[in-house]
C-alpha cells in the first residue's frame, strides 16, 4: 500500500444519515435509543405547555443520550470527570448568579459570586508567576476574569485590549504624574513620519485555533497577511519558491516542517525562524507588533515554545524601539496639547485553552522529580508572566501580556468558560461607563456567569498540586500507551494507520476511520495534502485527547473497535 493512499469506504458504506428519532424503535419506557441524537420534535414546546409526564419524557430522553455520549467522547479537548461537583453545587442552582461587571468590585448586583471569583484568579495568578493578589494601584499587579465563554472570548479580549493598548487608546491607570502633578509625559507630539505608528500587526501560526480568524475579522484587526497583500504585495520575505518568483504573502505564520518536508508531518510548533522573519520586515516598517502563541494546541497538541520566541524577538523589539516608545493617547482638557505616555510597541499573548491548565504541573514535575515521584519525558518551557529577559537599556522585560485558559477542558466544567489574564498596566479605560451596574465595564460580556467561579473553585479545592500533577502524568502515560498500540495494531492488520503524537502533547493522531466509528467515539477530523495543491494526496486525521475521563479500558475498547473497523475496511 502507497503511503499517501488514504483509507476509503467500500460501496454500500457511505456515511448514514441519522434516522429521524419519531421513527426510531423506543424501548419499554417509551424512550429512543440513546445512540441516536434526539429529534427536535421530541422537544417541542406546545402553547399550552407539557405535563409532568411529558416534560420528565423530554429530559429523560435528553438525559440517556448524553450519559450514551459521555462514555464514549474521545476525540476533543473536553474533560467529562465531574468530580462531584454536582451534588454539592446543585443547591446554587436555587439562585439567579451574575457576577456583573469588574469581578474586583461587588457592584450593585448583590448575588454575585465575586469574592469566589477572585479567589480562583489568585490561584491561576499564583500559578502563572503573576503579581498578586491584584492592586489596581500596582501596575505590575495582574488583572483578569472568568470567562462565560472559552478561551475563545479569552482571545477575542486579548486581540481588543492588544489593539487598544498598541493603537494609543487612553488607559485605565494614567500615566504617573510630576510632583506637581502634571502629566509625566505631556509634550508635543511625537515627531510624525510614522504613518503605522498606530496599525498594529497581528502574527499567528497555522496550527491556531479557527477562533483567531474569526477574532480578527469582528475586531478589525489587520493580520501580517492582509497588511502585506495590501501595502507590499511583492516583499514577502520568507523564502521564495525559486530565486525569480516572489512568493505570495502565507495566510498564517508557517508550522515548523516535518520530515517530509512539509508541515503536515510537522509537530504542530510555530516556525520560530519564520516568525522572527516576519516580524522583523513589519517592525522595520513601524507596525507595533501583536503576537499569539499556542499551548496544546487545537488538533496537534502542540506547545510553542514561548521562551525561545521571546528571546528571538526581543532583539527585534529592541532595534526597532518597540520596547518603550512615546504613544499619544489623548489631549489636555486645559491646554488642547496632545498626552501621550511610554508604551511598549508589542503584546504576546499566549492561548492556553488546554495546555495553560496542566503545563505548570508538568513543569513542577521535570523541576523536582524526586518529590513527585515522577520525571517526565518531555519538560515544557517556560510560557507565562514569569518570562523576563534583560535590555540594554531598559533592564530586565517582561514579555508575556495576556493568557487565556478553558475552563471547561482540563479542569473540567460542565459547560465553557475559562480565565483571562493580564497587568493593570495594560488595561484599557471601557468605552462606556454605565453606572446602574455598580462596577466598572472592564470585561467583554456584560451578564457574566456566576456559577462557573463555582465549579472552577470546587475543582480547584478538591485536587492539591500532587493531584494535578498524578492528573496530567497519567495523560501523558495513556496518551504513550495509545500511540504504541495503533502501531502494534498497524503490523497485526497490515494497514497504515499513521499515529503520531508531538513531544509532550496529550493527543495521539491517526488515520480516520468509518463515519460510524467516528460518530460512535466523538472523533474529530483533519484533511491533509502531502503535497500542497495536489488532491491526491490528501489524507484523514482524526484525534484522541487523553482527557483525565479517559482510563484504559475505554482506549482498548476504542482500540478492539478499530482492529474490527480497519479488518472491515480492508487494505485500500
Amino acid at each position: 500500500m502507497s503511503r499517501t493512499d488514504t483509507l476509503t469506504v467500500p460501496a454500500g458504506r457511505d456515511e448514514p444519515a441519522l434516522p429521524e428519532a419519531r421513527t426510531a424503535p423506543l424501548d419499554a419506557a417509551g424512550l429512543r435509543s440513546p445512540a441516536q441524537e434526539p429529534d427536535v420534535r421530541d422537544f417541542e414546546l406546545p402553547a399550552g405547555g407539557l405535563d409532568d409526564g411529558q416534560r420528565l419524557r423530554a429530559l429523560d430522553t435528553m438525559d440517556a443520550y448524553l450519559t450514551s455520549k459521555r462514555r464514549y467522547l474521545l476525540g476533543y479537548q473536553a474533560t467529562q470527570e465531574m468530580g462531584g461537583s454536582a451534588f454539592d453545587l446543585g443547591r446554587f442552582m436555587h439562585h439567579n448568579i451574575n457576577n456583573l461587571g469588574d469581578p474586583f468590585q461587588s457592584g450593585g448586583y448583590k448575588p454575585n459570586t465575586k469574592v469566589v471569583e477572585r479567589a480562583v484568579l489568585d490561584y491561576y495568578a499564583a500559578l502563572w508567576h503573576a503579581k498578586g493578589p491584584y492592586d489596581a494601584a500596582d501596575p505590575e499587579s495582574y488583572w483578569g476574569y472568568v470567562l462565560s465563554m472559552g478561551s475563545t472570548e479569552g482571545n477575542m479580549y486579548a486581540l481588543w485590549n492588544a489593539r487598544d493598548y498598541l493603537s494609543g487608546k487612553a488607559l485605565i491607570q494614567p500615566p504617573a504624574a510630576t510632583p506637581d502633578g502634571t502629566p509625566r509625559y505631556l509634550r508635543a507630539a511625537a515627531e510624525p513620519g510614522n504613518p503605522n505608528a498606530h496599525r498594529p500587526v497581528a502574527f499567528y501560526s497555522e496550527d491556531t485555533h479557527y477562533s483567531f480568524a474569526k477574532a480578527v475579522h469582528v475586531l478589525g484587526v489587520e493580520t501580517f497577511h492582509a497588511v502585506g497583500t495590501e501595502q507590499y504585495p511583492d516583499e514577502c520575505p520568507l523564502a521564495a519558491p525559486t530565486a525569480a518568483q516572489s512568493p505570495a504573502w502565507p495566510a498564517e505564520v508557517p508550522s515548523r516542517k516535518g520530515p517530509s518536508g512539509h508541515t503536515w508531518d510537522g509537530t504542530g510548533e510555530i516556525d520560530i525562524d519564520a516568525l522572527a522573519v516576519l516580524v522583523e520586515f513589519f517592525a522595520a516598517k513601524g507596525h507595533p507588533i501583536f503576537v499569539s502563541l499556542n499551548l496544546g494546541s487545537t488538533f496537534k497538541g502542540a506547545h510553542d515554545d514561548v521562551r525561545e520566541v521571546c528571546e528571538r524577538l526581543l532583539p527585534i523589539f529592541e532595534k526597532h524601539g518597540l520596547i518603550r516608545s512615546e504613544v499619544a493617547y489623548g489631549k489636555d482638557p486645559s491646554t488642547g496639547e496632545p498626552l501621550t505616555d511610554l508604551r511598549r510597541r508589542f503584546w504576546i499573548h499566549v492561548d492556553g485553552a488546554l495546555g495553560a491548565g496542566y503545563a505548570p504541573f508538568l513543569r513542577m514535575a521535570a523541576a523536582d522529580p524526586a518529590g513527585f515521584d515522577w520525571a517526565p519525558d518531555t519538560t515544557l518551557p517556560e510560557f507565562d508572566f514569569g518570562v523576563t529577559l534583560p535590555t540594554r537599556e531598559f533592564g530586565d522585560v517582561d514579555m508575556v501580556s495576556s493568557i487565556a485558559m478553558s475552563g471547561h477542558k482540563w479542569p473540567g466544567a460542565p459547560w465553557p468558560c475559562g480565565i483571562y489574564m493580564t497587568k493593570v498596566k495594560y488595561q484599557i479605560s471601557p468605552p462606556s461607563q454605565p453606572e446602574y451596574i455598580g462596577a466598572p465595564d472592564t470585561t467583554f460580556a456584560g451578564s457574566r456567569n456566576g456559577f462557573s467561579p463555582l465549579i472552577l473553585w470546587d475543582h480547584l479545592s478538591r485536587h492539591s498540586y500532587r493531584d494535578q500533577v498524578d492528573r496530567i502524568r497519567r495523560a501523558q502515560e495513556l496518551a504513550a500507551y495509545l500511540e504504541q498500540q495503533l502501531r502494534l495494531l498497524e503490523l497485526e492488520k497490515d494497514i497504515e494507520l499513521w499515529p503520531a503524537r508531538t513531544p509532550g502533547a496529550i493527543t495521539v493522531r491517526f488515520r480516520k476511520p468509518s463515519p460510524e466509528l467516528v460518530a460512535k467515539w466523538s472523533l474529530s477530523s483533519q484533511d491533509v495534502l502531502l503535497v500542497p495543491g495536489d488532491e491526491r494526496t490528501r489524507r484523514s486525521y482524526v484525534h484522541v485527547f487523553l482527557m483525565s475521563s479517559v482510563d484504559r479500558a475505554k482506549l482498548d475498547e476504542l482500540l478492539a473497535d478499530l482492529g474490527n473497523d480497519y479488518a472491515v475496511l480492508g487494505r485500500g
